[in-house]
C-alpha cells in the first residue's frame, strides 16, 4: 500500500471516528447508540476472523469461546463490585459461603483487563498448538473448535454456584465508582469501543501488509509450498489464532458492559457461526468488509427480528446463501465491480507474487 493510499486511510478513519463520537450520539436515540456500541464490539471480533479465515485460510468456528471469556472476565469483575465480605447474589442462592480462589484477583481492575487479553489468547495458543503442530487444517479444523465450543458451552452451562450456570452473569451496578447504567457511562463505553475499534483495525492492517501479511496469504492459499521454503507454518497460525483470540475477548468485554449480560449462549455454535457470516457478507480478507458485515448483518437482525419474529432467521440464512452463491467476494468484492480499472490495478497481482515475496 502506498503512503498515499495510506494517508487517505488515516484521514478517512480520523473522520469517521470523530463523526461516530461526537455527532452520531447527538442524532439517534440513547437505545439506538447503545445498540450501536454493541455492534461495534462485535465488529472487533469480526476483525480477528478476517484475519484468521480471511489472510490465513484457517475457518474456526469457536471463537465464540473467545469472544465470551472476555465478557465473563469483565463480569466478574463488575459483580465484585460490593461491600466488603458480601458474595455476588447467586453464589448467596446456591449456598457458597466463600468467594472461590479464582474469583479474587477480579477485585483487581489492572489484573481485570490483563484477563480479557490474555485468557483468550492462552486458552487459543494452546488449543492451536495441539491442532496445528499435528498439520490439522481444512474441514477437521472447523470441526475440532466447534467441538471446543461444546466442551466450553457445556463447563460454563453447568456451573451454576461458580458463573450461575445458563441465566450467566448479569445486573451489574458499578465500574470505578460510577454507575454503570447512565447515559454518560454508557457513552464513555461506546467511544472506547470506537476506538479499541480503531486499534485493532491498525493492528490488523499492520500484520497484513508487508511480509508477514504475504506469508499469511502463502499458508491460505498453498501451506505446503510454504513448508517446502524453509518456513514452519505452525508457529505462524498459533500466533495469528491468539491475536484473533484477543480481538474477541476485546469485543466481548465491551460487549458485555453494553448489553449488561453474559452469558454461555454468547458459546453456542450457532453465535460463532454468525461471526463467520458477518465476514462473509462484508467481505473476506478487506478487513473493513469485516466491520460493515458485522454492522450490516446484526442492524437487519434487530430490524427484522422487531418486524418478523417468527421468520427472521430465515431473511438471515438467505442472506448468507445469496452472499456464498452469487457474491463470494461479499459486498466489498460487488463494490469494486463499479470502481475505475485504474483503481484496481495491481491489487490482482498480490496474490501472484506472494510465494517470490516470501521466499526472498
Amino acid at each position: 500500500m502506498s503512503k498515499k493510499s495510506l494517508s487517505i486511510e488515516a484521514i478517512t478513519i480520523v473522520i469517521l471516528a470523530l463523526v461516530m463520537i461526537f455527532i452520531i450520539p447527538l442524532l439517534i436515540s440513547g437505545y439506538q447508540l447503545n445498540l450501536l456500541g454493541r455492534f461495534l464490539g462485535l465488529a472487533i471480533a469480526a476483525l480477528g476472523i478476517d484475519l484468521i479465515w480471511g489472510y490465513t485460510g484457517l475457518l474456526s468456528l469457536g471463537n465464540g469461546i473467545f469472544f465470551a471469556l472476555g465478557g465473563y472476565a469483565i463480569a466478574m469483575y463488575l459483580k465484585l463490585q460490593l461491600p466488603a465480605g458480601q458474595l455476588p447474589e447467586f453464589m448467596t442462592l446456591y449456598g457458597v459461603d466463600h468467594l472461590p480462589w479464582f474469583w479474587k484477583p477480579f477485585y483487581s481492575f489492572p489484573f481485570t483487563l490483563l484477563a480479557i487479553v490474555l485468557v483468550p489468547a492462552i486458552s487459543a495458543a494452546i488449543i492451536g498448538y495441539l491442532v496445528f503442530r499435528n498439520r490439522i487444517k481444512g474441514v477437521y479444523f472447523s470441526i475440532l473448535t466447534q467441538a471446543a465450543t461444546i466442551v466450553f458451552f457445556n463447563f460454563f452451562n453447568g456451573q451454576q454456584k461458580l458463573f450461575n450456570g445458563t441465566n450467566g452473569l448479569t445486573d451489574f451496578k458499578t465500574i470505578l465508582g460510577a454507575d454503570i447504567n447512565t447515559s454518560h457511562t454508557q457513552w464513555i463505553f461506546y467511544t472506547l469501543t470506537i476506538l479499541l475499534l480503531i486499534i485493532s483495525y491498525i493492528l490488523c492492517r499492520y500484520l497484513t501488509t508487508g511480509r508477514f501479511g504475504d506469508l499469511l496469504i502463502a499458508i491460505r492459499d498453498d501451506e505446503s509450498r510454504v513448508r517446502f521454503s524453509g518456513y514452519n507454518p505452525t508457529g505462524f497460525k498459533v500466533v495469528v489464532f491468539a491475536i484473533a483470540a484477543i480481538l474477541a475477548g476485546i469485543g466481548g468485554a465491551m460487549f458485555t458492559v453494553q448489553t449488561g449480560l453474559v452469558s454461555p449462549k454468547l458459546m453456542d455454535i450457532a453465535f460463532s457461526i454468525e461471526m463467520v457470516i458477518w465476514v462473509a457478507v462484508g467481505g473476506r480478507a478487506t478487513l473493513y468488509g469485516a466491520i460493515l458485515g458485522a454492522l450490516i448483518v446484526n442492524f437487519a437482525r434487530s430490524f427484522l427480528s422487531a418486524q418478523f419474529p417468527d421468520i427472521w432467521l430465515f431473511f438471515q440464512g438467505a442472506m448468507f446463501l445469496i452472499v456464498v452463491t452469487v457474491l463470494p467476494q461479499g459486498l466489498i468484492g460487488l463494490s469494486k465491480s463499479f470502481w475505475p480499472k485504474k483503481m484496481l490495478s495491481g491489487k490482482s497481482d498480490k496474490q501472484l507474487t506472494t510465494y517470490s515475496n516470501v521466499e526472498k
